[in-house]
């Protein structure tokens, strides 16, 4: 992980460089990752979120709070398109700011699971800035934008994903889906380099470490395009080898938050 300072610095800079992709876009135009959306929608979300978390840290909430403003798009239907990216900013700064205030361990609500995620200011600081960044994914994807990400923070985004594939929801039998764990399942994910995991699947639930071993199905990239497979975006440098069956029931069970 990243230090708390860190994340909180993250989020603005990631946010600054959202606007900078999208300045004078059209924000009618699709987003294609987000189906549905157009980047008016997705900028919207963004600044939602920002201000949930913030209002979550900054009244020491113990449960979930109103979430309207990150998923109804008619939210901040009022805010001039124009307007948009210095709102964002103000925004993020603001989230930022409330999160220094409260410190990394000061215990609020978060919708993690308790035994595996502490419940404070700390995950949100982290969310959200692994939340503006993938985003920006979206928001480049749409206006032709460079997107890149510095190494140690795609590092940190791809175990933070890996420490929600380890969750209950996604590994406890459903009905219609084949069974996730069983002997012999592993994956591996190597950005070279960057970092290297195995997960194993073979217990009664995964269980994931830094390092090498024995896969039955790998998933290969510069850790950039690696972090965007595993969130279902555009990932052309990407290449897998072995179970796609597994790798495939693996991914479906994975991103089940991502639909939440």
């Amino acid at each position: 992980m990243l230090t708390f300072d860190e994340y909180c610095d993250a989020i603005v800079a990631q946010t600054d460089l959202l606007t900078r992709h999208v300045k004078g876009a059209d924000p009618a135009a699709q987003v294609p990752t987000c189906p549905g959306w157009d980047l008016g929608r997705l900028l919207r979300h963004v600044g939602g979120d920002h201000r949930w978390a913030e209002e979550i840290v900054r009244t020491r909430a113990t449960g979930p709070i109103d979430d309207d403003p990150v998923n109804d798009p008619a939210a901040y239907a009022g805010l001039d398109d124009c307007a948009i990216g210095g709102w964002l900013v103000e925004g993020a700064t603001r989230l930022a700011g409330t999160l220094r205030a409260a410190g990394p361990d000061v215990p609020v609500w978060t919708p993690a699971d308790e035994q595996l995620v502490q419940q404070s200011a700390m995950f949100w600081a982290r969310r959200m800035t692994y939340e503006t960044l993938l985003h920006r994914a979206d928001a480049a994807l749409v206006t032709g934008a460079e997107f890149v990400v510095e190494e140690s923070l795609a590092v940190d985004a791809v175990e933070e994903w890996l420490e929600f594939s380890t969750v209950p929801e996604a590994y406890d039998p459903l009905p219609g889906l084949p069974e996730l764990l069983g002997n012999g399942r592993t994956l591996g994910l190597d950005a070279g380099a960057a970092g290297q995991w195995l997960l194993d699947l073979g217990g009664d639930r995964p269980v994931w470490r830094r390092g090498t071993g024995a896969a039955a199905v790998s998933v290969r990239g510069p850790v950039t395009d690696l972090l965007l497979f595993l969130y279902a975006r555009p990932a052309p440098g990407v290449e897998t080898r072995g179970d796609s069956e597994l790798l495939d029931l693996w991914l479906r069970r994975t991103r089940f938050w991502l639909e939440a």
